[in-house]
């Protein structure tokens, strides 16, 4: 019998390959599973046949990364309609995409990449998420980006300029709290006052993650949103922070580069679970 399509409030690992045959033998305590929508879309093959047997164990989400919600240009229709088709194969309960811009002209970029928050770039992206929630037939989540510097034409923070969205379009939100934390560091700004700013109430879910720590050219610390290591201490934190005002949310590990053995994701996805388990309790 297939899992349930609603995503419960707990916590869930972003699907891998290398993880297939450990997930379908020992079948993890988990909310969910999300996968990349552009992994999936060719027609069938073993992605696709191990997929369909995890969706029998558990709720997925479907997260993309390709379709340039903030790009100038039109939306891709034929990855729009990828979309549909596999949001109608697999009934996720939650689908989501960035505030982020990552084509040019015919070609794709491998960086997610932020936009300025100026009236004519909140029409383009409301046009754009109206576009997809019509044509994929069903609400989409926004997530927020991780900024590495801000642009000076700017007349919306970044708060503002996300609530205005969901306003507008009724999208909900994903909430990426490691993004938080970067762009904080990265702008020298606080990442608690971000997250008092912030639409709480139409958040749907979270991302959790980690980050690499380098140097910029002038020397200064630079953090970049590499998904390649845990989810640090102070991201902890202020995850906890985010729990205690929204109560708890269907919450995502994720680890995209250098992925371990999935027994350590777990261990990372039961320190969410005792976060949520708090928030819970205090509600």
């Amino acid at each position: 019998m297939t899992a349930s399509r609603t995503i419960p409030p707990r916590t869930g690992l972003g699907l891998k390959a290398e993880h297939y045959r450990d997930i379908l033998a020992a079948k993890p305590t988990l909310g969910f599973f999300e996968i990349h929508a552009e992994n999936y879309m060719g027609g069938g093959g073993p992605p696709h046949r191990y997929l369909t047997a995890i969706r029998d164990l558990y709720p997925l989400s479907l997260h993309g990364v390709g379709l340039s919600i903030g790009g100038h240009a039109p939306l891709d229709k034929s990855h729009l309609a990828r979309l549909k088709a596999l949001n109608d194969r697999y009934r996720p309960g939650l689908f989501s995409e960035h505030l982020a811009w990552s084509t040019h002209d015919s070609g794709y970029l491998s960086d997610l990449l932020p936009i300025p928050y100026t009236d004519e770039a909140l029409q383009r992206v409301c046009d754009h998420i109206d576009e997809t929630q019509s044509a994929v037939g069903r609400q989409m989540l926004l997530e927020n980006p991780s900024s590495y510097l801000s642009f000076e034409e700017s007349t919306w923070s970044e708060a503002a300029f996300i609530a205005e969205i969901a306003k507008r379009t009724g999208c909900g939100l994903l909430l990426d709290v490691n993004n938080v934390f970067v762009s904080a560091r990265n702008l020298k700004t606080i990442p608690l006052d971000y997250i008092e700013a912030y639409p709480l109430a139409h958040v749907q879910q979270i991302h959790l993650a980690g980050h690499e720590v380098t140097l910029d050219q002038m020397g200064e610390e630079l953090l970049i949103d590499a998904h390649g290591s845990e989810v640090t201490d102070p991201v902890w934190g202020l995850y906890a922070e985010v729990i205690a005002r929204t109560g708890p949310l269907p919450t995502l590990i994720e680890r995209d580069a250098n992925v371990p053995p999935l027994a350590a994701l777990l261990a990372e996805a039961r320190r969410a679970d005792a976060i949520l388990t708090l928030g819970a309790e205090a509600a």
